[in-house]
């Protein structure tokens, strides 16, 4: 299967097959399991049909690596809107933002002013910002976005990757932040000597950081860990050990993405066990679906049904 998955993570980023890839009807249908919409209205009426369930949302606009400071500005003013119109609809979600699409690429000082404008408006609509991860290249320069935003609010968060060597020396350097951290398995195709080869590893690593997250001298003010991850098994180990360590339930999330797993979205509501669902939409769509296809079996079998069904 990492054969099945290096494949799907390479093709990704082909520009011949998302654009060919993009036409095909099979592949528009199935993609509508993993997201509502492209328009922002789409993940706007999704959230709010999750809201009564108790699922709460955050709401992400897919695309990367922007490469003009006109499309930074126009993704900051889409955000900006984002945050007013979730407050309108009277919806508890947060936004999650790549930086990348605030200009990380071509002007660290300008994502860093657009970040900060995100934050500063999700704190005054009472809500929250993450910062979402990219490939291993990236990692020290999010962390520092990270750091720096976390100095002025609390209202902000990182997602960390647990196939990265490098996490568990990240994990224990922001403990004493007091920092919100969603931890994921990763989703973009790293070299063995960055990131662990073998999901048996990586999830073994995943159950290590979230534990150390969960860990009393962890718990910090402001923080909270999102545990993003649709693995029934993984999941239900660290149920166990928040359940054995009396770990509060303020001291955690569970994290799932729209239309994966939705019996277990539903178990953990009906449970009572805070979660919140990643919403996805936009138009720049291909690269995040092929990495969905490359994180579970289950999601290329969907696929496959989507074609004969």
């Amino acid at each position: 299967m990492s054969l099945l998955r290096n494949a799907l993570l390479a093709g990704s980023t082909n520009p011949w097959l998302r654009e060919h890839a993009m036409r095909t009807a099979f592949v528009r249908k199935s993609v509508a399991r993993f997201m509502p919409g492209e328009r922002i209205e789409d993940a706007i009426r999704a959230a709010a049909e999750l809201k009564p369930q108790g699922i709460t949302t955050i709401l992400t606009k897919l695309g990367e690596n922007l490469e003009s400071a006109a499309e930074f500005e126009d993704v900051t003013r889409h955000y900006l809107e984002v945050l007013d119109r979730i407050r309108a609809a009277g919806i508890d979600a947060h936004i999650s933002i790549k930086p990348t699409q605030l200009g990380l690429d071509l002007d660290p000082a300008l994502c860093e002013r657009n970040l900060a404008r995100l934050v500063a408006h999700a704190e005054e609509r009472g809500t929250f910002v993450w910062i979402d991860m990219e490939s291993s290249g990236y990692v020290d320069r999010t962390i520092a976005l990270f750091r720096h935003m976390r100095a002025r609010t609390p209202r902000v968060g990182i997602a960390l990757q647990a196939y990265l060597y490098r996490t568990e020396k990240d994990v224990e350097a922001l403990v004493p932040l007091g920092a919100t951290i969603r931890i994921v398995k990763g989703a973009y195709l790293e070299p063995p000597d960055v990131a662990f080869p073998k999901k048996a590893d990586v999830d073994r690593n995943f159950f290590k950081l979230c534990a150390r997250l969960l860990a009393p001298d962890a718990r910090q003010p402001g923080a909270l860990l999102h545990i993003a991850t649709h693995d029934i098994p993984l999941a239900e180990r660290l149920a166990e050990h928040i359940a054995t360590n009396n770990v509060p339930a303020s001291a955690y999330e569970f994290a799932m993405l729209y239309g994966i797993q939705r019996g277990q979205q539903a178990r953990l509501a009906a449970a009572g066990i805070r979660l919140r669902v990643l919403i996805s939409y936009g138009e720049y769509w291909f690269p995040w679906y092929m990495r969905r296809l490359a994180e579970r079996p289950a999601n290329m079998w969907f696929v496959v049904r989507t074609m004969f069904g």
